[in-house]
């Protein structure tokens, strides 16, 4: 595309000396085009016909190829319609190593940014191998069959054939032993299958939840990762009984929930309500003190004036479930709204009211986090000079 738009521009500028520049060009990439369909054409010989070596060797070629191709190149779709895919798949259960992680390279890198490799890959029978390899003990190994998991993943028509074949509990030991990239991809990958609502109750366990909360707590609260890890665990804690056991047993697992609350990005906020929501509603008289012990209530006045439509909404119930009585439900958030939004209209008149309204909510929201940090500072001055009963001698 540069070279024709150079072209364009040299014709129009009647300089036939640079004319005569582009019609050389254009030989030169018709010559580069014929001499690619031939690489490709010996690439897959090479794989359906030559011995282990050879496909060895066309296998590092083809990832050699497309790392250097343009995002938008037909080299991917050339080479699966010269039949590379199906001789790649057997070597992910070579007992050669090198074979498995060349097969494994030139696999990922023709699925990527390719939704119709996606499927063929998946058709030839990648799956099965590709769970051998997340089993193995070799780390570079699984990290990669984790990333082409992920990549697979990504095509909606593979989804189904990847959950029922066994892969998401493998990602998620990934979670637990994997590399930091391999943990990873391991979450985005199970991002990508909890998209497939006929199995999205199935696809993870309460054992996901302490790695979920681990990664959490170690990450940017506002990042896309950990909009993913709280999407994950909502998902958990909605459905599962064993999930919302687990996030009591994991140390600070729902002050890493609250935390989000407070400082993740809007998506991030609306899942961790979502979780917290999930666990007050199950239970609300064994969650209810752990939340609140935990400082909930800051972040979710927040979350009630500046969060999505949903947290918005779900913020307003778990408040409502925080109460400590029935009666003082009676005081709902809604009607609180109401209340300044009618004095807001006789400060400044109906046509700014709700902009004004918005801003004494937020106005309530940061003084009531200001009290509480002073209540917080408070019990720590008054503990610090508390004496030490433990520590004074026998009488």
């Amino acid at each position: 595309m540069v070279v024709e738009e150079k072209e364009t521009i040299d014709v129009i500028s009647g300089d036939s000396t640079t004319a005569n520049e582009g019609t050389c060009r254009e030989d030169q990439a018709e010559e580069s085009t014929n001499t690619k369909e031939l690489l490709i054409l010996h690439l897959s010989n090479k794989l359906l016909h030559g011995d282990l070596d050879f496909r060895i060797e066309a296998a590092r070629e083809i990832r050699k190829l497309l790392r250097k191709s343009p995002v938008k190149s037909s080299a991917r779709s050339k080479l699966a319609d010269a039949g590379v895919i199906p001789p790649l798949v057997p070597m992910l259960i070579s007992s050669n190593l090198d074979a498995r992680h060349a097969s494994l390279l030139a696999l990922l890198n023709l699925a990527v940014r390719n939704e119709r490799n996606k499927i063929e890959i998946v058709k030839a029978g990648a799956i099965p191998p590709l769970i051998q390899i997340l089993k193995l003990h070799s780390a570079s190994l699984r990290e990669l069959a984790t990333a082409a998991i992920l990549t697979l993943s990504a095509a909606s028509a593979n989804k189904a054939m990847i959950i029922t074949a066994g892969v998401p509990p493998l990602l998620v030991q990934m979670l637990s032993s994997g590399t930091v990239q391999g943990k990873v991809d391991a979450v985005t990958a199970l991002h990508n299958l909890s998209a497939c609502e006929e199995y999205s109750a199935s696809i993870l366990d309460a054992k996901a939840v302490s790695p979920l909360i681990h990664l959490l707590k170690e990450c940017k609260k506002h990042s896309k990762f950990a909009e993913k890890a709280t999407g994950l665990l909502e998902m958990i804690l909605s459905n599962s009984e064993d999930g919302r056991n687990a996030i009591t047993s994991c140390e600070a697992g729902i002050l890493t929930l609250v935390e989000t609350v407070e400082d993740g990005s809007p998506l991030s906020v609306e899942h961790a309500v979502g979780a917290l929501l999930s666990l007050c509603n199950s239970d609300r008289n064994k969650y209810r003190k752990l939340i609140l012990e935990e400082g909930a209530i800051p972040g979710l006045l927040s979350s009630t004036v500046e969060g999505t439509s949903k947290s918005r909404d779900r913020a307003r119930i778990l408040l409502d479930l925080l109460r400590e009585t029935p009666r003082e439900k009676e005081l709902a958030t809604s009607v609180l709204e109401k209340i300044v939004y009618g004095i807001a209209v006789q400060v400044d008149g109906a046509e700014k009211a709700a902009e004004t309204a918005k801003k004494l909510l937020q106005d309530m929201v940061h003084r009531s986090m200001d009290l509480s940090m002073r209540s917080i500072q408070h019990k720590a001055a008054s503990c610090a000079t508390t004496p030490d009963i433990s520590s004074r001698p026998n009488s």
